[in-house]
């Protein structure tokens, strides 16, 4: 794969993957209306503004209401996918994760998707969240290297991480997982592997974005990204897994005006408009210079309708359901 990228350029290997994600999925860019429920979180990773250590941020928690009415409101707006996430909240309880699920699955009749992000659980939670209807789970592994990611994850083993992943798998959730580029000690060699690393996981939602040091974590004097690395990694996923989702992600959008964009334009076909409070969207802050904060959930969707039609393509509020997991039930 290193060969294949090496000798095309990066806009030849992007309009190759462009097409590919077309030819699955036409013109549509599914929207998932994203909820961050919490910004506690008792895990202390050296690259994210929420972690545990860091004492300079305000901390908030949604009620299980506010979640649900956020829901119900973006349902009305037509969305049907929905992602809960937050920090791995101590305070927050298996049953209280079980009842926001039921609570946006009671609210949208069933229709719309429920996706958690919530980090790394026992496969007894997993099971939980699955029986109480969560449909999608998110977790990044952000590195393939070993050592690194212990490093990084204030000494959380990738082996625990793969597990994770695993377990979901096993239970049925359509599985999304993804990784960074540009964090500091990783390698081309890693570059690589993360990406091949997620066709071994045959993942269904792929999730890839620019490292952005953080001012008050422990990487704040790391170099600046640059989007290109996300780029050409994007468009290398959407060729090794044609029926994942893919989202443009809001970190590339924080690096480059025009981040989104060219994210739809290299494979990408998925973007999260941010449902929360905009008081919660200024205290959710894993990286800086995070757009779309001070703006209504109203005003996010009617900014990305613009953003995808500036590129010839269509925002679609359909489930947007993982062709992955139709195929190998097919099979």
């Amino acid at each position: 794969m290193r060969d294949y990228a090496a000798c095309r350029s990066l806009d030849d290997l992007r309009a190759e993957a462009n097409a590919a994600c077309e030819a699955v999925w036409g013109n549509r860019v599914f929207v998932r209306g994203l909820v961050e429920i919490s910004n506690h979180c008792a895990m202390d990773c050296l690259y994210c503004g929420i972690r545990c250590s860091n004492q300079r941020i305000a901390r908030y928690r949604l009620f299980p209401e506010e979640i649900v009415a956020l829901a119900r409101e973006g349902y009305a707006r037509g969305i049907r996918t929905f992602v809960l996430q937050g920090g791995e909240d101590p305070a927050f309880s298996t049953d209280d994760y079980c009842r926001m699920v039921e609570g946006v699955r009671n609210a949208t009749g069933g229709e719309a998707a429920v996706t958690l992000s919530l980090g790394i659980r026992p496969r007894s939670h997993y099971a939980a969240f699955k029986n109480a209807g969560a449909d999608r789970y998110l977790l990044r592994f952000e590195t393939s290297d070993e050592a690194l990611h212990t490093h990084l994850r204030g000494g959380v083993p990738y082996a625990r991480r793969l597990q994770a992943l695993f377990d979901l798998k096993e239970l049925g959730f359509e599985v999304g997982s993804g990784f960074m580029t540009g964090l500091p000690g990783e390698s081309e060699t890693t570059f690589y592997n993360n990406i091949l690393l997620c066709r071994e996981l045959e993942l269904d939602m792929v999730g890839v974005g620019p490292f952005i040091p953080h001012p008050d974590t422990p990487l704040r004097d790391a170099p600046a990204p640059s989007l290109e690395p996300t780029l050409q990694a994007v468009a290398l996923v959407r060729l090794l897994l044609p029926y994942a989702n893919i989202p443009a992600t809001t970190a590339a959008g924080s690096v480059d005006p025009l981040g989104r964009e060219k994210m739809l334009t290299s494979g990408a076909n998925v973007l999260m408009p941010n449902l929360s409070p905009i008081e919660a969207k200024q205290r959710y802050r894993i990286y800086p210079g995070k757009i779309c904060i001070d703006e209504s959930s109203e005003a996010c969707l009617e900014d990305i309708r613009q953003r995808v039609a500036s590129v010839g393509k269509v925002l679609s509020f359909e489930r947007g359901d993982s062709k992955s997991v139709e195929l190998r039930r097919a099979c």
